[in-house]
Formats: C-alpha cells, sequence, structure tokens
C-alpha cells in the first residue's frame, strides 16, 4: 500500500513543502528513508517504531519505505517524525481519512507517542496559509503559528489524539490568538536609563542612535557605565510592528532561540556575545548554516563589549550586515541568506590598561601597545560605526548624588516623534529610518545649504572622512535636525553631527 503525507521543513527563516511517501510491500521486514535525510531523520525509524507500539497500534513486520520529496533537498531534524508515523498507519488502513492532503502535519514523536516541540513554527504557518492547506502541530507550538492570519491551527498533543481526530472520531478546534495582546502586556524588565548617574552627554547620543537606528562606539575607562548603557539602551527604542514581529520571531524559532511559552517576539531584542566568539557563531554558519548573533539581533541590539578583544577576523565579518542589513552564508551545498538589519553598540577601553586619558589614574601601556590594541578595529569597519563617543570616569559628585537623569520613558517619546517623522519622509521610499538612507536620496534628503555647506566641507579636509563616513555624518545630522523638529539640517545639527565622528583619526 503506499500513502501519502503532507508535511514541511525551513531553509533558512522559510519553509517548503514536504511531500512524505510511505511504501508497505511483503518482503523481509526492514525500514529505510530515502530523499536525502540526515542523521536525525534516519534515526526517526526508532522513535515511529516505538510511538505506534506504544500508541495501542501494530507496526507491520514487513518492508516500509519512506521517501521524501522533493529528493535534491537535504532534509533534517526531528519534525518528520510524525508525517512519517501518519503514512505508516494510512497505509495500512488504520488512518481513513481521505482528505489527508488538506492538512500540513509536523512533529518530533517521542517513545510513548506524545508529541515534542518543533522549531520554525511560524515559518510553516506562513506556508500553510500561502498554500491553502491546514496546520497539524504539536500543541506547545500552535500559539505562535495562531499569530499567522489565515491558516487554521491545529494543537495535538499525542499520536493517538491525532489519529482519532483525523478520522473523525474526536474534535479538536481550530486555535485563534489575539495578537494585541502581546503588545498590550506591560514590559518586564526593570531597567531604565535613569540608573546611570551622570553621562549626560552620552545619553544624548544614545538618544541620536535611537531616534535614527545609527551605530555607536563608546570608549571609556573601566566602571565608566558604557556597560550599563547599553543594557538600557532597548528602551528607549521605538515599539515593535507586528511585521518586525514576526519576521523577528521567524528567525527565533527556526534558531530554536525562542523562549519556552513565548508566541511572538514583542521586545527589540539584545543580543551580547562574549568576545570568544567564533565568526560562524557571530555571523552563522555550520554544515547546514543556521542564523549567527547577527542575525538574532535583527531588529535589535548588538551589544559587543570590550570590542578589541573580539578576533580581527570576527569583527571584520560584520561589514557586509551592517553595510546591507542581511547576511549571505555560501556553502558547497546551499547558499543561505539571513536578515541582519541591527544596530550595533560596541564599548571599549583607551588602552590595554583602561586609564589612557584619566585624569586620576595613570596609564602603563607604552605607545606600541595602545596603538597594536587600536588597530584591532579596521578603517573599514570604523567607517560603518556612525557614532563615537567618549565615556569619561564619572565623578564622585554625580555618583553620590541624589539627581538622576531623565527617565526612558521621557526620551523614548522624542524619539518616538523623530521616527514618525522619519517615516512619513520616506513613506515612498520603503524605508523607516535615517540610517538606511541610500546614497541616491542623499542629496534630496539631507540638503546642505549656507553655512553647513561649508561647515562639512571643512570638517571633511581636517578629519580626513571617508566617502563612507561623510555619509554618516550626514545621516546623523539629520537625525539630530529630526529630534530637534527642524525640515532642514542646520549648522548646528551638523556641528552635533561631526563632533561624532572626532575619533576618526585616533583609532586608525
Amino acid at each position: 500500500m503506499l500513502a501519502r503525507v503532507l508535511t514541511a521543513s525551513t531553509l533558512g527563516i522559510d519553509a517548503f513543502q514536504v511531500e512524505v511517501e510511505v511504501d508497505i510491500s511483503r518482503g523481509l521486514p526492514s525500514f529505510s528513508t530515502v530523499g536525502l535525510p540526515d542523521n536525525a531523520v534516519k534515526e526517526s525509524k526508532d522513535r515511529v517504531r516505538s510511538a505506534i507500539k506504544n500508541s495501542g497500534y501494530n507496526l507491520p513486520a514487513k518492508k516500509i519505505t519512506v521517501n521524501l520529496a522533493p529528493a535534491d533537498i537535504k532534509k533534517e531534524g526531528t519534525t518528520f517524525d510524525l508525517p512519517v508515523a501518519i503514512g505508516i498507519l494510512k497505509a495500512e488502513g488504520i488512518v481513513t481519512a481521505e482528505n489527508l492532503e488538506e492538512y500540513l502535519i509536523l512533529g518530533e514523536l517521542s517513545l510513548d507517542g506524545g508529541i515534542r516541540p518543533a522549531r520554525g513554527a511560524l515559518s510553516v504557518a506562513v506556508l500553510a496559509r500561502n498554500t491553502g492547506k491546514k496546520l497539524v502541530l504539536p500543541v506547545e507550538n500552535r500559539s505562535e503559528a495562531a499569530i499567522v492570519d489565515g491558516v487554521e491551527v491545529y494543537g495535538v498533543g499525542s499520536l493517538s489524539e491525532l489519529i482519532e481526530f483525523i478520522n473523525g472520531n474526536a474534535s479538536v478546534a481550530p486555535f485563534t490568538i489575539d495578537t494585541s495582546e502581546f503588545f498590550s502586556a506591560p514590559s518586564e524588565t526593570h531597567l531604565d536609563i535613569s540608573d546611570v548617574k551622570g553621562q549626560g552627554h552620552v545619553k544624548r547620543v544614545l538618544e541620536v542612535a535611537a531616534a535614527g537606528g545609527h551605530n555607536v562606539l563608546m570608549i571609556g575607562p573601566p566602571g565608566s557605565g558604557k556597560t550599563m548603557l547599553a543594557k538600557r539602551f532597548p528602551t528607549i527604542l521605538p515599539d515593535m510592528t507586528l511585521e518586525e514581529a514576526i519576521e523577528t520571531t521567524k528567525i527565533h524559532s527556526v534558531a530554536g532561540a525562542l523562549e519556552p511559552g513565548s508566541a511572538l517576539v514583542t521586545r527589540r531584542p539584545f543580543r551580547s556575545p562574549h568576545h570568544t566568539i567564533s565568526d560562524a557563531g557571530l555571523i552563522g554558519g555550520g554544515r547546514v548554516p543556521r542564523p549567527g548573533e547577527v542575525s538574532l539581533a535583527h531588529n535589535g541590539v548588538l551589544f559587543l563589549d570590550e570590542l578589541p578583544e573580539f578576533r580581527k577576523n570576527v569583527l571584520e565579518v560584520l561589514r557586509q550586515p551592517l553595510e546591507d542589513g542581511k547576511v549571505t552564508i555560501a556553502r558547497a551545498a546551499m547558499s543561505l541568506t539571513y536578515p541582519a538589519d541591527f544596530m550595533l553598540i560596541g564599548a571599549m577601553n583607551p588602552c590595554p590598561c583602561g586609564f589612557l586619558g584619566d585624569a586620576h589614574k595613570e596609564c602603563v601601556c607604552t605607545p606600541m601597545q595602545v596603538q597594536h590594541y587600536r588597530s584591532k578595529i579596521s578603517g573599514p569597519l570604523l567607517d560603518r560605526i556612525d557614532i563615537h563617543c567618549e565615556v569619561p570616569a564619572v565623578r564622585f559628585r554625580e555618583l553620590s548624588g541624589e539627581r538622576s537623569g531623565e527617565p526612558s520613558s521621557v526620551i523614548k517619546k522624542r524619539v518616538d516623534n523623530a521616527r514618525r517623522a522619519q517615516a512619513k519622509r520616506f513613506r515612498e521610499s520603503g524605508i523607516h529610518s535615517n540610517s538606511q538612507l541610500p546614497s541616491r536620496h542623499m542629496k534630496k534628503y539631507c540638503a546642505l545649504k549656507g553655512e553647513a555647506s561649508k561647515l562639512i566641507e571643512t570638517a571633511v579636509e581636517r578629519l580626513g572622512l571617508s566617502a563612507r563616513a561623510y555619509t554618516r555624518v550626514l545621516k546623523v545630522a539629520r537625525t539630530v535636525a529630526d529630534l530637534d523638529g527642524s525640515p532642514d539640517i542646520g549648522p548646528q545639527h551638523l556641528s552635533e553631527a561631526i563632533q561624532y565622528r572626532s575619533l576618526d583619526r585616533q583609532l586608525v
């Protein structure tokens, strides 16, 4: 007997349909799987065998052949267990339903017949909607899949429950969810930028960065508050839209990084990898490419503390995602592109000992050591960081004072106003923030007149700014003007933006 069951697998962050063909014939008892399965798929025969037996059904002592089509694409993961089991029972006549082709079925089986959660449920739900199929998946994944409108989602907890449902002997209601509840829920974070004493100019820098989506490099001695400020940076970022939340959730779901019980990523990601991370861990990769930290930080923040401590080859792979907002991973078997539109926040000491330029502690580093330390950040990478900011040690008067700065909520309101102005300005351009402004639109949106034009000319000559650094100064100036509510870039806006590039020649 031959049976067909439809399922899906993921390639990158998108899903593709897989047809599971099960043929049972007379012969020596065997169980073989073809169609480019990986080891996890090959091992499914043991899980399927035990799950069927422990669910009260008999696995036929015959020759079983399973084909996963299309056969020219590598199949990986454990989500084929459930459709394979249903295909075997369909071929044996235990599953009697004639409408199996209306469903996409996926899930990992445990030995007792239970169904374990799967990766990539949101991507599969999008595929089910686009192909007009109903979706059957583990009950733990139903909230994640139900976020997609226009698809019937059924969550099941065991193999026997699914068989009864498909045969029409039991009723399982389609699961629905109200996505507005995720965004209306109060934020659980206890962090606030007002927790940081002093550093008013650095908070201004972060406000500008949040308003325009710009990258920031903070340079200062140990204990000056760089890490505290970076961790509180997401509290002043604009709220995520549903479109951004779905795209971010797809990446986290495929990577297996979605928090248990979480159906939708509604807060902007904050990723802070250790400096021992490899280039594959940061950018993504592996035999079958998986998303790296830059993709997990999509629509959020990637914080690299102690930036020069990262290996130079690791830092250099940041060039493409910082420029393009995506990363392409090429392997012999395939080439995949993952979204990687993140804001980079870097933090570093001014020298190996950390006290170069400190008024109270003497630096013990030689000029050669300082040069070697700073040279780990190359000129091309530095060019891609819009804002450079010095973070001096906090004075005792500021540490012990009762006065605190503005709370995150107040700063966020100004950031939201600036982002709304940019959304209105770019509504026909397909971009969302000043940092994404392409070169062909610079003259239109970042035009300089009079004193501002003379000022930028002088700055380029004195600082030796590259063409890329020049355009980034203009983008930052455009953001400063947006925060000021000004339709034009004035000399005061441009002066502030130029100030944020003053470290260019010191670090190269």
